[in-house]
């Protein structure tokens, strides 16, 4: 499997940190947004790493270089204007294969996460081997979480058929918690270089029926403000948990 890196954003929010240095090159405890999401993804055995990269992406390119030095293989996919989500992904396309890939954002810190579940999470075949319609299988696979103070509504009701727009008796609300693994064909309608943003493709995938995910429970935080990342690394921090 290989994973894409989102490090195209400019972090106005996180301004004016994010004026001399990239949001994904902010350190947390010490170690960088994407170095920790580096690292994690070759504990996991995923070598194969694409970055994107717009607002002072050069400096990523020359902190992270070819991967080698954290045991990865990196490649980049420059972007003149960040191209949103879906438009970053369509204009990696070619660098992310044919199979499942994954796509993590480079601002959210997730220092337990294990991308080693990540690689079974879209199969082509039921238990018992038989393959799945094509009209039928899972195409993304989103990683939920609880939902977090600035979005307490949520975004995709989850029940055990999946991930849904609609809320139904016995399902809960959770907040996309921007780690998910797609098919390279729900790109494949965005042209290379145009703007497209992921929310309303996956909404459309919902409404198919064919958006699968499951509820995350670990330390995950979404860092937009310079003081969410100052509480992150208070030391007496009881969050702030490595």
């Amino acid at each position: 499997m290989k994973a894409m890196l989102l490090a195209a954003g400019r972090g106005e929010r996180m301004r004016p940190l994010t004026d001399t240095c990239p949001k994904p090159l902010l350190k947390v405890r010490g170690r960088p947004l994407i170095v920790w999401h580096i690292l994690n993804l070759v504990k996991a055995g995923i070598t194969e790493i694409v970055i994107n990269h717009a607002h002072l992406g050069q400096m990523i390119v020359d902190a992270i270089g070819d991967g080698s030095k954290f045991g990865a293989h990196v490649t980049y996919s420059a972007e003149t204007t960040a191209l949103e989500t879906a438009g970053g992904i369509a204009q990696a396309l070619h660098l992310l294969g044919d199979e499942p890939f994954l796509v993590v954002s480079s601002d959210i810190y997730i220092p337990h996460f294990n991308f080693e579940e990540c690689k079974n999470t879209l199969e082509d075949n039921d238990m018992w081997g038989n393959p799945h319609p094509l009209d039928q299988r899972d195409v993304a696979w989103l990683y939920m979480v609880k939902n977090p103070d600035f979005h307490p509504e949520g975004d995709f009701a989850m029940n055990l058929m999946g991930l849904s727009n609609d809320s139904t008796e016995g399902s809960t609300r959770y907040t996309f918690g921007n780690i998910g693994v797609y098919r390279p064909e729900i790109f494949a309608g965005i042209k290379p270089g145009s703007h497209a943003k992921l929310g309303p493709l996956l909404r459309e995938i919902a409404d198919k029926g064919q958006l699968g995910g499951e509820l995350y429970r670990g330390d995950w935080h979404n860092l937009g403000t310079p003081e969410q990342l100052a509480a992150l690394n208070a030391p007496l921090n009881p969050q702030a948990r490595i």
